[in-house]
């Protein structure tokens, strides 16, 4: 009733829409003058609303975020689809796993669809492969310590495993989100809990080298940007990291609890979710609200999830040793402590995992990039009205783009899927993609201000070579092209040295132009950087020619 008695009137819109467009009902402060707020709104959208009856509105995200605020507007809400029955899965502990419907786990079928296989590594503390609601789910797996992979003490694994892929529909126990997922296994957890960073690398190439397609990693060390000697970078997990990334495996990782942090709550994610191309997962509470712990960052918090009260399978073994007259065993209402309330963003980080199954089957052909951007743009915006308080409209510290919608998602990637971009992980030098060709090349790419804002390819250029390059990028981004000279082993703004600049663009907008004649022979670097807020599809093309062969080039 309360969004009731803050509106006049829905507003409707007689323009097509383009086809990447969401529709959203906007509704209208009690008293404000309904005609006026149309008329700001067409100032803002360039779009003609009616005057009379309901309004829907047919915007692009950044359009309708832009709409809320125009006097006058009460609220915009994005309308989902026409409502329709939606498949419910018959395991009889669905009831407690009330986040299945807050991220819309099966709203996209009315049976979920028969899909192929997608391998999902979870390198955590092992899994209980005895479990009923596991066994049919396990591929294979591997230990890196002392102990065996299909045994697990400590119970981490076989939670985390059992939020992705317990058995669908089988009317036992609980149902994982992510249906089409099997299961490789890496124990990289040793007995007292703590985990080496050789186990992790290694685990990482081998779930590469068996065919993973998504990597869960619900650990992480604390980040303490400015203090060495606290931060927990490992060049070594770093370096597993970028090859999976580079062999086109999605990885995710939990942003961090801030009860391993210096204060409660912390503003850095964590590694690994705060490497480049890894999806960070933060949570969010049952009533909306982003819990104490979970940890805040500005970039590299991609996506929430639910991390509270989180329901899932245990270790039989650990379960009867711990309350053994306890019904359900094998669950975590049987489990000791830190198991019965399931909170955490490392039960955050499982729920994106298994959705990215689910993306994987339906669109067994898309790239990682793809199907984490597919994650990330349909997620619902936390703000006040959903019960976050201090998150702010669109993409925010506590929550990056929003709340997980896997029918968001599946229906983005059915409808109208993210561009994929073919050269990454090109994000600095030693990872440079080379181009050839005395004439040049056109490249289409994508850059992406929040998780891609460098790319940089390699073009070798001999003395008093007359090089030309013209950068068209995403429309709304503000783009920088620069050209760095041979020798050059870092690009950031504030590793660099500058002396290595041969020549830089940096035009307001998104089109930009170097055009110079370089001096000495090498391998050159060519970089697209996002400085501002924008992602999309770039244009790059260059010339190489002696300056009399050039006078017509890319006029």
């Amino acid at each position: 009733m309360r969004r009731l008695a803050l509106a006049a009137f829905l507003l409707a819109l007689a323009v097509p829409a383009p086809a990447s467009a969401a529709r959203f009902a906007v509704g209208v402060k009690t008293g404000a003058d309904s005609r006026a707020v149309a008329k700001r709104i067409e100032a803002r959208t360039g779009l003609y609303v009616s005057r009379f009856g309901p309004i829907a509105l047919s915007l692009q995200a950044p359009d309708a975020r832009a709409v809320r605020a125009v006097p006058g507007v009460a609220w915009v809400e994005r309308i989902r689809a026409s409502r329709r029955p939606t498949f419910t899965p018959n395991d009889p502990f669905l009831v407690r796993q009330w986040y299945l419907n807050r991220i819309n786990a099966f709203n996209a079928w009315l049976q979920p669809p028969s899909v192929t296989p997608v391998r999902v590594a979870v390198l955590d503390s092992g899994i209980d492969s005895s479990h009923p609601e596991l066994q049919k789910q396990i591929a294979f797996g591997r230990s890196f310590v002392s102990s065996p992979w299909d045994t697990d003490t400590n119970g981490h694994g076989t939670f985390v495993a059992g939020e992705i892929a317990a058995t669908l529909n089988n009317a036992v126990g609980i149902a994982g989100v992510g249906f089409p997922a099997q299961l490789l296994v890496a124990k990289i957890v040793r007995s007292d809990g703590t985990i080496s960073p050789d186990a992790e690398a290694n685990a990482i190439r081998w779930a590469v080298e068996n065919g993973a397609r998504v990597i869960n990693m619900s650990f992480g060390g604390v980040r303490v940007p400015g203090d060495p000697a606290s931060d927990t970078f490992s060049p070594l997990e770093a370096a597993a990291v970028r090859y999976a990334v580079h062999k086109g495996v999605l990885v995710v990782a939990a942003v961090g609890n801030s009860d391993n942090a210096p204060t409660e709550p912390w503003g850095y994610a964590g590694y690994p979710a705060a490497l480049p191309h890894v999806l960070g997962v933060s949570a969010i509470a049952r009533d909306g609200s982003v819990p104490i712990f979970s940890n805040r960052d500005r970039r590299y918090n991609d996506i929430a999830a639910p991390g509270e009260d989180v329901f899932s399978t245990l270790p039989k073994a650990l379960t009867q040793s711990t309350k053994p007259g306890c019904v359900p065993q094998g669950y975590s209402d049987c489990g000791p402590p830190e198991f019965r309330r399931g909170e955490g963003t490392s039960f955050a980080a499982p729920l994106v995992v298994g959705a990215a199954a689910v993306l994987f089957g339906v669109a067994p052909w898309a790239q990682a990039d793809q199907v984490a951007n597919a994650l990330t743009r349909t997620a619902v915006d936390a703000d006040p009205d959903t019960g976050c308080a201090r998150c702010t409209i669109g993409r925010d510290a506590l929550t990056g783009w929003g709340l997980l919608d896997v029918e968001g998602a599946v229906q983005k990637m059915n409808d109208s899927p993210p561009e994929a971009d073919e050269y990454e992980v090109n994000d600095d030098p030693s990872l440079a993609e080379s181009l050839w060709g005395r004439k040049g090349q056109r490249i289409h790419a994508t850059i992406d201000y929040w998780d891609d804002r460098v790319d940089v390819y390699k073009v070798k250029l001999r003395p008093k070579q007359l090089f030309v390059a013209r950068l068209r990028g995403p429309a709304g981004a503000n783009t920088n092209l620069f050209l760095w000279k041979p020798g050059t082993t870092r690009i950031g703004a504030r590793s660099a040295d500058r002396r290595l600049l041969a020549g830089q663009s940096k035009s307001p907008g998104s089109v930009e132009r170097i055009r110079l004649t370089v001096q000495e022979r090498g391998w050159y670097y060519l970089v697209v950087r996002a400085s501002s807020g924008g992602a999309g599809r770039y244009s790059l093309r260059y010339r190489k020619r002696a300056p009399q062969e050039l006078r017509a080039a890319l006029r």
